[in-house]
């Protein structure tokens, strides 16, 4: 077998696109960093990307690897659609939702091959815009506390469902929320068999809108009868009409991904590759982290419970992360973190026994009773004895190695209000504009109280041929003064 190295072409190594590429940094880095690559096609529809993507392939000595295109991203895929012309990776990370590229990329990945997917549309993937979402992603958003995983879930729905109208479905290998994005990595398969299984696999949610009990729906149902596989529709619903802890509505939400959203041998090779190279990358200690909680993940539980919701329900102190665990560790159930929210609780647990948990706990931590309204779901829950006594004391295994070691899980932001900027504009911003927005920065900020400050401002109604005032307006009516939004806020109307 003949050893490849870094920057070197291979002729039968692997075919990668970056189909919106921007700058083309991650192409260039597919190069530098990937060894047994055949080529990397870093598209962009804009003339000044593929410019700007060609500049730096030169610049970064990987033109031989990189080949810069300017077409529309869609039609890229949808021409590699043949069994030769398929890429083996292709990486969709576009500004907002890669939902109207879905379709050409589950067409144009190879057999096998790996898929790599980035949506920041996070309002409409966390439930602020459920109609968006269903429009989107086939699946309806709810706003709830497990809502990041709920969005990895949407996504991975969304893809296995557009696969099967091409007789393929999808493996994830690795799905993370970070930050204010998520992003998945799936395999890509070809099985008119396999693809009977997908019904199976989503799953309708019901979220209580009281105390934030949910219960999943399995849209499909499959058995074996003797050698072969029957499928038929699931049974339901899961609850009544309304919620048996506290009395209240239910929302629908779904269908999502209700499978293992990793493949944990495969998370174990990279957490491998990067702790036993930690000075490869910058972030290789966060990276270190996130990975290793996400091996700690419960597989076969989706979405999760959140430990400050369930007392801030019933109006109670908050039990440590510790002794929550602890006592569903000694009920028998199994639990763990989430990688998606700091904290999370993942469990086999119904929800009856977290209330029960609960409810203990406010034995010893007791609220106000007379201060709770009837109706509430606090009052309801309380009212109610627990069937399970739970016990607090703290066991070694509740503690998760990823905690004993002090691991980088979750990282704070780096600085206020950090997250996704603007989307950029076409076209380059004048030296005069430039000049006029640092004149006028920080108006509102600082209010002018001296009137005589006041004619260091252009006049909105000289602009516009009303001002009626001359020579006595407070303001400049300077010609040569052009004014922007906005103007003067700070000061006295005219």
């Amino acid at each position: 077998m003949r050893t490849v190295s870094v920057g070197e072409q291979c002729e039968d190594g692997l075919r990668v696109l970056e189909a919106l590429a921007a700058s083309g940094l991650r192409s260039i880095r597919f190069a530098l960093e990937v060894p047994g690559l055949k080529s990397v096609t870093a598209n962009d529809c804009s003339a000044k990307a593929a410019a700007l993507i060609a500049r730096n392939t030169q610049y970064n000595g990987v033109s031989h690897l990189v080949q810069a295109s300017q077409r529309d991203a869609s039609m890229v895929m949808y021409e590699a659609r043949g069994k030769k012309k398929c890429y083996d990776v292709i990486d969709l990370d576009p500004y907002g939702s890669p939902s109207p590229f879905l379709d050409a990329a589950l067409q144009a990945v190879g057999e096998g091959g790996l898929l790599c997917v980035t949506c920041t549309d996070m309002a409409v993937m966390a439930g602020s815009r459920g109609e968006t979402c269903y429009s989107k992603y086939g699946s309806v958003s709810i706003k709830s506390r497990y809502c990041h995983e709920m969005a990895l879930r949407i996504i991975l729905h969304s893809l296995d469902m557009r696969a099967n109208v091409y007789q393929r479905y999808i493996e994830p290998l690795l799905s993370v929320s970070v930050d204010f994005y998520i992003r998945v990595f799936v395999r890509v398969r070809t099985g008119q068999a396999k693809v009977k299984n997908s019904a199976s696999k989503q799953a309708l949610v019901y979220h209580c809108v009281g105390c934030g009990a949910f219960h999943l729906q399995r849209m499909g149902k499959r058995m074996f009868h003797g050698k072969d596989m029957k499928y038929s529709a699931a049974t339901g619903p899961p609850v009544g009409m309304n919620c048996e802890h506290c009395g209240q509505k239910h929302q629908i939400g779904g269908p999502i991904w209700a499978e293992p959203i990793h493949n944990v041998e495969f998370v174990q090779k990279v957490l491998a590759a990067v702790s036993g190279n930690p000075s490869r990358f910058g972030t290789s200690k966060r990276i270190e982290g996130v990975l290793s909680m996400i091996t700690e993940e419960l597989e076969d539980v989706p979405l999760y419970s959140v430990l400050d919701h369930l007392s801030s329900t019933v109006h109670c102190n908050t039990p440590s992360m510790l002794m929550f665990r602890s006592a569903l560790l000694h009920a028998g159930y199994r639990v763990s973190m989430s990688h998606a929210c700091k904290n999370a609780l993942k469990t086999d647990a119904p929800a009856g026994v977290l209330w029960d948990v609960m409810r203990c706990w406010e034995k010893s931590n007791p609220v106000k009773r007379e201060k709770l309204s009837e109706t509430s779901p606090a009052y309801r829950i309380l009212s109610i004895e627990p069937v399970l006594q739970a016990c607090f004391d703290i066991r070694e295994d509740a503690n998760p190695q990823s905690r004993k070691r002090h691991l980088t899980r979750f990282q704070e932001n780096p600085q206020a209000n950090w997250g996704p900027k603007a989307r950029a504009k076409g076209g380059v911003i004048s030296t005069e504009l430039e000049d006029r927005r640092k004149k006028f920065q920080g108006k509102r900020k600082h209010q002018i109280t001296d009137s005589s400050q006041l004619k260091n401002f252009p006049c909105k109604k000289f602009r516009k041929g009303t001002c009626t005032l001359g020579e006595k307006c407070c303001y400049s009516h300077d010609p040569e003064e052009s004014p922007s939004n906005g103007d003067a806020e700070g000061g006295m109307m005219n």
